[in-house]
């Protein structure tokens, strides 16, 4: 179904414009305002495809943020994760953290698809991905804020450091601090603020189950586990059961960006290690950030803005080769190829 950018006059049209109003202006080379001439109507159209695919799909929203975060922490902010493999390089999408899992990427593809008939060759897939994951949160109850805009694609995907620069469900504290601070996000509250992030969506039980039979090869489920919880969870994610079998990262809002999340880390609650840690390792830093947000909605929701937007600005490393692609799936030059291709004349640009 074709979208139209009269959608500025809905629901989703009128809040971006509404909090427009509100932003500040930014000292960065990124800029919220970066697409008010060349394609104003970028957030109605991202919105727009967004609010249709959760008529069918309560997930995607939380999908959407997912798929932004796991492409900023692999080599900046530059779209490498929608990248499928090519004869130059491995996809991202094969990598552990996110093969079998990641997912939103054909909501991407019809973004893009839109985008090109109205702003053809203008908007990058990188700040597709920027504005789909704030407006995903916005729809969701969560917070707006003003997406500093102007990203740029890169060129090939980064698979070997895909597996290695994502943080693991199963990491320790000291280690998620590793993996953030690797990326330039060194402050406690980047990582606990954006672990918010899994107040919605969904973990299947394979990321769940070793803390429920067998915690660090103790043979015993994680002390740190409510034992209510311990039971439901059991009954979710059976001891060798389907470990595709989808639980939701909040049980009591959990399509809602709320901050019900560090709620449940004080209850013993958090569904996997690696979000329990912030709150049960011993005299951890980040146990009263959790407190706070959990005490207030609005603190959380203004150390998340601060953190995705620092994230946001994780760039490629300095003289890395970039373009606007017209496919998110694949580089411009392999387009022009193919093009070439059916017109009989076979040359790589």
């Amino acid at each position: 179904m074709g979208l139209s950018p009269s959608f500025s006059c809905s629901s989703i049209g009128a809040l971006i414009i509404g909090c427009l109003l509100l932003q500040a202006s930014t000292s960065v080379a990124l800029s919220p305002d970066f697409y008010s001439r060349t394609c104003p109507f970028v957030f109605d159209i991202i919105g727009n495809v967004i609010v249709d695919e959760l008529r069918t799909d309560p997930r995607i929203t939380a999908s959407l943020l997912r798929l932004h975060f796991h492409d900023c922490f692999v080599r900046g902010c530059d779209a490498s994760i929608l990248l499928d493999n090519s004869t130059s390089f491995r996809t991202e999408k094969d990598a552990a953290p996110n093969a079998n899992s990641a997912r939103g990427f054909n909501v991407i593809d019809r973004m893009k698809v839109e985008l090109e008939r109205f702003c053809p060759g203008i908007v990058s897939c990188a700040d597709v991905l920027t504005i789909a994951s704030q407006i995903s949160v916005l729809l969701s109850g969560g917070p707006w804020w003003p997406v500093p805009l102007g990203r740029r694609d890169s060129v090939e995907a980064f698979f070997s450091l895909a597996n290695t620069a994502l943080p693991s469900p199963f990491f320790t504290l000291a280690q998620l601090k590793k993996s953030f601070a690797d990326v330039g996000l060194n402050r406690a509250s980047d990582l606990v603020a954006l672990s918010g992030g899994h107040t919605f969506g969904r973990a299947q039980c394979q990321f769940v189950t070793p803390r429920l039979y067998n915690f660090n090869g103790t043979n015993r489920p994680d002390p740190s586990l409510n034992p209510t919880y311990l039971v439901e969870l059991r009954q979710l994610c059976p001891q060798n059961g389907n470990g595709t079998v989808l639980v939701n990262f909040d049980s009591v809002t959990p399509d809602a960006f709320d901050n019900q999340y560090y709620t449940n880390l004080r209850n013993g609650k958090g569904l996997i290690q690696s979000d329990q840690e912030l709150f049960s390792t011993p005299g951890a830093d980040t146990i009263p950030l959790v407190q706070q947000y959990s005490n207030n909605r609005f603190v959380f929701f203004g150390a998340f803005i601060d953190a995705m937007i620092r994230m946001g600005n994780l760039t490629p490393p300095s003289g890395a080769q970039s373009e606007i692609r017209l496919n998110c799936r694949v580089v411009n030059s392999r387009i022009r190829t193919v093009e070439n291709e059916d017109d009989g004349v076979v040359s790589s640009i």
